[in-house]
């Protein structure tokens, strides 16, 4: 007979035994106060075993609420006269009932937002990767996509759902992207999948010369955008618009669920492919469209971080102190050139020992990045400041980090 419940205690069993286990925090976020946050225990991932002990305020480091905009006024507002104009739920598939004149404004304005003709939402950024690259593999015919090796989870398993020829190119490696390029010919149909912000490293692919090659060669490019939307150009449309090649990258791929602080997804395009993918794509056409009480919310954050590049200033001087301050006191900050600030641990159980500890002495919340989110021996701390985040914030945080390190015998930078 089969012990079925046993496999799957067996599974959860070498998680715990890799020190990769993740238990969630079970937060409460306090509106008007971020980075501050109720914490209510920790629980396991089946719900159970939660404590009894009272809430507790703490200070958050890891959140991808970038700017905070998930509690900005504008945003919350537009949310409450959603609810009070339409209700809840969009009442289907975008197909059926389930288009709202909300879900038509922000798609036009995220067309705005990259200076393309036609934009596409779906339910989150995970989904709007998978569901496009796999439907693309199935409209371009003997398609060949050359994907970078860093890139996220959504865009493999949507590389792998549409089942065509896939190269993977070394990180950010131009020559080595050439090289596999100059593999195919000219008119055999060849996409580049990248993204701009890698989030764990925090380094910034070179899109221009990116574009260059696919104009070279003749190949599509397709550009994730997840952690550089709102952050990034002029007007927040990331580093394509910060670099001045928005225009020639063929769809870009963003997010509504970081720094413009609600849910979603969404591509944007020519006509034409916003149309295609629109018609084929399973993972658009067969799920329920978002509430539009939180298209309305993303609308008001992108319409409003239009015309705030002040806080997007104010978010790079925050990281660039933040990193400036680990590194002189000798904290094993990695290198990065975006607001990502990562902190080396290097071993999965002590990252897991150091974010605990801060928890439960300092009251301050950091996730710990374990394998498979980055590789084995690159366990980190994932720092995420923001413009809401003070100079007293982070003295309380390298005290708290200094402790950590003393107290379990953590590695200093060189």
């Amino acid at each position: 007979m089969v012990d079925y419940n046993k496999a799957f205690e067996g599974a959860v069993a070498a998680v715990r035994a890799e020190g990769r286990y993740r238990v969630f925090a079970d937060l409460e976020r306090m509106r008007g106060r971020f980075p501050s946050a109720l914490y209510y225990g920790g629980h396991d991932q089946t719900g159970a075993g939660e404590t009894a002990k009272a809430p507790r305020e703490i200070t958050v480091w890891c959140s991808n609420d970038y700017l905070g905009m998930g509690q900005h006024e504008a945003v919350v507002g537009a949310m409450k006269a959603a609810a009070d104009r339409v209700g809840a739920g969009a009442g289907g598939t975008r197909n059926i009932a389930g288009t709202t004149h909300f879900h038509v404004q922000l798609e036009r304005a995220l067309a705005d937002l990259h200076g393309k003709e036609a934009a596409l939402l779906f339910t989150s950024g995970y989904v709007s990767n998978e569901a496009t690259l796999s439907t693309i593999s199935r409209i371009l015919p003997d398609c060949v996509i050359l994907s970078d090796e860093l890139n996220h989870a959504s865009m493999i398993q949507g590389i792998r759902d549409g089942r065509s020829i896939k190269r993977i190119w070394r990180h950010n490696d131009l020559e080595h992207l050439e090289a596999l390029l100059q593999e195919f010919p000219a008119e055999r149909p060849k996409v580049i999948a990248f993204e701009s912000v890698y989030s764990m490293d925090g380094d910034i692919a070179p899109l221009k010369e990116i574009c260059d090659l696919a104009e070279k060669y003749n190949a599509f490019t397709y550009l994730d955008e997840v952690h550089a939307v709102g952050l990034y150009g002029q007007r927040g449309g990331g580093v394509s618009e910060r670099d001045g090649v928005a225009h020639r990258i063929d769809i870009i791929e963003g997010t509504l669920g970081k720094a413009f602080g609600v849910m979603g997804g969404y591509i944007t395009a020519n006509a034409a492919i916003i149309d295609a993918i629109r018609s084929y794509a399973s993972g658009f056409i067969f799920t329920t469209a978002l509430s539009p009480v939180l298209v309305a919310g993303a609308l008001a954050s992108v319409e409003t971080l239009k015309q705030s590049n002040h806080l997007r200033e104010q978010h790079q001087e925050r990281a660039a102190r933040l990193k400036a301050l680990l590194a002189e006191e000798g904290f094993p900050v990695m290198p990065s050139v975006s607001h990502i600030v990562p902190v080396k641990v290097g071993d999965p159980v002590q990252c897991k020992r150091v974010t605990d500890y801060l928890l439960e002495e300092h009251n301050i919340y950091v996730q710990p990045i374990n394998y498979p989110t980055v590789p084995k021996g690159t366990e980190r701390l994932r720092l995420t400041p923001t413009p809401l985040h003070t100079d007293d914030h982070m003295a309380t945080l390298l005290g708290a980090l200094d402790d950590a390190w003393t107290v379990l015998k953590l590695k200093r930078a060189a």
